[in-house]
């Protein structure tokens, strides 16, 4: 589902329309549409029925407080991989007994910031990880709960950026592993063994390879079973795709009941844990831009906006392709084929190559389904100030974050004495 549509020809985000808020807000910014995010996640919960489970929110998706407080409002679990992303679920209101740690390089500061607030797990990924929570679980006196993040070597036919599953990743400890990660736990004295944890990817549009590994992970749990090593649930992370151009994406129905199906076919009937980022809020936000200049060398049209990779780096990154729209359907200029690029001094800013444009100058652009991985991968190169963010509740909307200051960007610096 979302909540940008067409009214007559101009571009609304639920009701409101989207060329008000870029007068009243200014561009570059983010818009996220509060029913949009609220409307995939209760897609996802539906489709589970009876079946026991917790839907953890991957909170470097987007970690905006707005985001992160409407998902909390439902009864979210949340998925972190640092200690500022912990504080930003506190501050949203999530539960702590609702958090799924992950990461590779958990800090002793982080570990103990978790143990201290009573997270549900962490999903460890390293025997030494297992040993440092072990011992600063002793220290403060309390069970650090665990699971063992598996790496499963699985290839999910993704960007190999963000594939996370594979052998040769630094990511999970390898499915021959894990006996020994799991024996080594339950011989010690300030952890427990909550569960079995893997995640293979992001922006994957098949089920086979959700399935291949779910299947593993179950093999696994069977071999634990046989040594008296229970298990609590079972965590198969996240990674589920969004359609941005032409990719035919299982939806939430068909995912969630193939991983049902999985663990039913295998007599088991755990409680699963997901950890869906981009599935929740991609859709849910657009990135508004006006057109600076419009230019030709001769043999390329270049349409110049204001917003640059620094602010939306997912196409120099990942080669990323996001539809680019006018905000006005009748825009008085003529249709060319441009490259959208931005003000950024590098040839890599580009935010859309070969787009067949109606556009002139202070035309505002809608980049869409950059609600995932768009301000939270933003930056200050070239100090530029990063852009604010939007919610729309109904007809109602919201700045969210402010567009940062020049005051703001240097405020960390100092000069040298003389």
């Amino acid at each position: 589902m979302t909540g940008f549509r067409r009214r007559d020809g101009e571009l609304y985000a639920d009701g409101v329309p989207l060329a008000r808020i870029a007068a009243e807000v200014g561009t570059p910014c983010y818009v996220y549409v509060r029913s949009t995010i609220e409307g995939n996640w209760r897609q996802m919960s539906a489709a589970f029925g009876e079946y026991p489970h917790l839907i953890c929110y991957s909170v470097k998706a987007n970690s905006n407080l707005a985001v992160l407080s409407t998902l909390a409002r439902l009864g979210s679990g949340f998925d972190i991989v640092s200690e500022g992303e912990l504080e930003r679920v506190l501050r949203a209101g999530g539960d702590p007994a609702k958090v799924v740690f992950s990461g590779v390089g958990k800090s002793r500061r982080e570990i103990t910031r978790a143990l201290e607030v009573g997270i549900r797990c962490f999903d460890i990924e390293s025997a030494s990880e297992l040993k440092r929570i072990n011992a600063l679980a002793a220290r403060a006196g309390v069970v650090a709960p665990v699971s063992v993040r598996v790496n499963p070597d699985i290839d999910a036919d993704t960007h190999p950026y963000i594939a996370t599953g594979l052998r040769d990743s630094k990511f999970g400890i390898p499915l021959e592993q894990a006996i020994a990660a799991y024996r080594a736990a339950a011989d010690m004295q300030n952890v427990s063994i909550f569960g079995v944890a893997a995640h293979i990817g992001s922006q994957i549009t098949d089920m086979l390879p959700f399935t291949d590994a779910l299947d593993r992970l179950l093999r696994l749990v069977e071999d634990l079973e046989e040594q008296r090593i229970p298990i609590e649930h079972v965590d198969i992370g996240g990674g589920l795709g969004i359609r941005y151009r032409d990719e035919q994406v299982p939806g939430a129905a068909r995912y969630v009941a193939a991983l049902i199906e999985g663990m039913r076919a295998r007599g088991f009937d755990l409680p699963l844990l997901i950890e869906p980022g981009r599935a929740i809020v991609g859709n849910a936000g657009i990135m508004l831009t006006t057109v600076e200049y419009v230019k030709s060398n001769g043999d390329k049209n270049f349409a110049v906006v204001d917003a640059g990779m620094n602010d939306f780096v997912r196409p120099a990154l990942y080669g990323a392709w996001h539809d680019i729209v006018p905000l006005l359907s009748d825009s008085v200029g003529q249709t060319r084929r441009y490259d959208v690029v931005g003000p950024v001094c590098e040839s890599g800013d580009v935010l859309g190559k070969d787009r067949d444009l109606n556009v002139v100058e202070g035309d505002v652009l809608a980049i869409r389904n950059t609600g995932a991985y768009g301000w939270v991968l933003s930056s200050n190169y070239n100090s530029r100030p990063r852009p604010p963010e939007v919610m729309v509740d109904d007809d109602e909307f919201y700045l969210v974050r402010h567009r940062e200051t020049i005051d703001e960007l240097c405020a960390a610096e100092s000069v040298l004495p003389e």
